[in-house]
């Protein structure tokens, strides 16, 4: 028996599918030049404290490319968290699993031109593994419907794509909330990379909306940062002897402190969100 019109139609299409994915497989690779593999340690410490320990990175470390480019250091951070209905990605991090993983799109502009980051972070033990793929600010809506990219002419990784599309639909997992700061960075290139980091101004708004913008209404001000910093220590192999003697000389204590857990347990307790197991 012939084929029929129908199943032309069905072949074409589907075969036009595959074209397309070849397609978008075949352009070049985004290379994503943040911390892949690394290791963590985090401090909440005092104004004063986060402007000396400053003068004492400035002979080691100098400032990003990004904080470069600011006249004070600090440029804009603003990241869409998802999680499932139960906030099971929350729970997993309030309790201290070992292996688990965040959702989350990044931006650093409401510029329509500039890229958001989809990203995925995951903690093995100890270790910090993260990925990330660059995708256009359009683009976030038709994504978190599950839907594929169109082909088009920029560079990606459509590998952590699809990670991020597979796990998002594990959990069903929808934004839940908005996570804003600013950030002044330090990075050492080197073969052991150190990156050290100041963020300031927390601020959070729970969201359901796909848009990851930086302005606009609804911002609260996380208590974490009303009368302090975070600190950041990022490496990926040994910590630094001179970073050791940092920590030691200003008595620091690591901490674990998770931006998007403590916004949801914020907006809890205003009322915000629906009830989360702690």
């Amino acid at each position: 028996m012939g084929m029929t019109t129908t199943d032309q139609s069905k072949t074409e299409k589907s075969t036009a599918r595959k074209e397309t994915s070849k397609s978008q497989k075949a352009k070049p690779q985004y290379t994503d030049r943040t911390l892949g593999c690394r290791y963590e340690l985090k401090y909440l410490i005092s104004e004063a404290t986060a402007v000396a320990i400053s003068e004492c990175i400035k002979p080691h470390m100098p400032v990003d490319r990004y904080s470069k480019l600011q006249p004070d250091g600090y440029y804009p951070i603003v990241s869409l968290y998802l999680d499932s209905q139960d906030f099971r990605l929350c729970r997993e991090s309030l309790t201290g699993d070992k292996n688990r993983f965040k959702l989350r799109i990044r931006s650093y502009s409401d510029d329509m031109q500039y890229p958001t980051f989809f990203e995925i972070k995951r903690r093995i033990n100890t270790m910090i593994l993260k990925s990330r793929a660059p995708a256009r600010h359009q683009d976030v809506e038709p994504l978190l419907r599950g839907l594929s990219l169109p082909n088009q002419d920029f560079r990606t990784n459509w590998e952590t794509l699809d990670q991020f599309q597979f796990y998002r639909s594990a959990i069903m997992a929808k934004p839940a909330i908005l996570v804003r700061y600013l950030r002044k960075a330090y990075e050492a290139e080197t073969e052991n990379r150190v990156r050290i980091t100041f963020d300031r101004e927390l601020c959070y708004k729970v969201t359901s909306e796909p848009k990851v913008l930086l302005t606009g209404d609804g911002w609260r001000h996380n208590y974490l940062t009303m009368k302090g910093v975070i600190l950041e220590i990022k490496f990926t192999s040994r910590f630094p002897l001179w970073l050791s003697r940092l920590v030691s000389t200003f008595n620091l204590e690591a901490r674990s402190i998770s931006k998007y857990t403590t916004g949801i347990q914020q907006s809890m307790d205003l009322g915000f969100c629906g009830p989360l197991v702690r």
